[in-house]
């Protein structure tokens, strides 16, 4: 029995698929020039150990695909959303079963937004016969929805030309099903059009998948479905696309911010956060600021919470089942966790450069 429980983040940005900029790659390269000295670039090896020195905000980037996570576990293959994110996911899955048509998944939708379903006609597995897919929403019409998206107006192969089996199954009425030993959830949340969030239990731990949701009403007996909801889980993904002052002057949009989130992960007595649906606006210098005056609220609001957080970036894979966190070191926050691969061994920690000082003094202004 495949007891695996692993997290792989595949599409972290939201609304619209965001490339890297030349000005923002000569920003990065400019910034790790001036960090370099000339012993750094005298021959290969120490040309490598300086890049690998360097912040993950200089020397990678977050990503600019549209939301997709990959969950890998008990033997299961689930999908969490089809942005730009997925066509990777397809790529690496044709290495194995799916190539040869004999690959099976479900794909669970938290809605039909485009940037939730636009990878799914670049999907390679879809066009493979033999392969079988169980595609879930709690929106009735799904098939509907994702036939318009390939109608010709839009786009040039159509919904039903797909090779592989699609299932859609009737989910209405229904608060949860079953994939194997695993139990996956849903919950309604806030969101133009509606979306939900996903829960997923297996030996013991959980994930959910929250995005796309507001929290508009932040009374305490408003907030508690979201908080039964998300009690207890091992991680929480967390729609996180606008700072907290963004979010006030962009009610209705349907979206939350780090702060939000830490309220709520803070009363659930979730583990760890990873902070999700980036704006596509905000750089990556700009997301790893957001998180240091995040670490601050923490700080400010529970001093004494154990809550890990970190910002989740592509081909990030966390392994859940593992008995001490990798995400971070007990006693820090750091913006960006271990990097495991998919036997959940560690393949490289990317330095933990502590963006806030234990010690640094609150301003009212930090928090907008």
């Amino acid at each position: 029995m495949d007891e695996s429980f692993h997290v792989t983040f595949r599409g972290v940005r939201g609304s619209i698929g965001t490339p890297v900029s030349l000005v923002q790659m000569e920003e990065k390269l400019t910034k790790a020039l001036e960090r370099a000295q000339p012993e750094d670039l005298k021959d290969a090896s120490t040309r490598k150990s300086f890049i690998d020195s360097l912040p993950f905000e200089i020397r990678g980037c977050f990503g600019g695909n549209t939301p997709c996570v990959q969950m890998q576990v008990g033997g299961e293959n689930l999908i969490f959303d089809g942005g730009t994110g997925i066509r990777q996911v397809g790529q690496d899955l044709l290495k194995g079963d799916f190539g040869k048509g004999q690959g099976k998944a479900h794909i669970f939708f938290s809605h039909t937004h485009w940037d939730h379903i636009q990878g799914l006609p670049f999907f390679t597995p879809f066009y493979i016969k033999g392969n079988h897919f169980t595609l879930v929403s709690p929106h009735d019409n799904l098939k509907k929805r994702l036939e318009v998206q390939q109608s010709p107006e839009y786009f040039p192969v159509p919904f039903d030309a797909y090779s592989a089996t699609l299932d859609i199954p009737d989910v209405h009425g229904k608060s949860e099903i079953s994939v194997g030993d695993i139990k996956v959830k849903w919950q309604e949340m806030c969101h133009p059009g509606k979306s939900f969030s996903y829960r997923i239990e297996y030996a013991g731990k959980s994930v959910v998948y929250a995005t796309d949701a507001e929290y508009k009403n932040l009374r305490a007996e408003k907030l508690q479905p979201y908080v039964d909801f998300f009690r207890d889980a091992d991680l929480l993904i967390f729609d996180s696309m606008f700072t907290f002052g963004d979010g006030l002057e962009r009610r209705d949009w349907g979206h939350s911010s780090t702060f939000i989130g830490v309220d709520l992960a803070v009363d659930a007595n979730v583990k760890e956060i990873a902070f999700f649906h980036h704006d596509p606006r905000y750089d990556d210098f700009k997301l790893v600021d957001i998180f240091s005056q995040t670490q601050k609220y923490l700080k400010s609001i529970a001093p004494e919470s154990n809550l890990k957080m970190f910002l989740s970036y592509e081909d990030l894979t966390v392994d859940i089942l593992q008995v001490e966190s990798p995400i971070q070191d007990k006693a820090e926050n750091v913006p960006y966790p271990i990097k495991l691969n998919g036997k959940g061994q560690n393949l490289s920690q990317i330095p933990g450069k502590i963006l806030v000082s234990k010690n640094g003094l609150l301003n009212q202004d930090d928090f907008l």
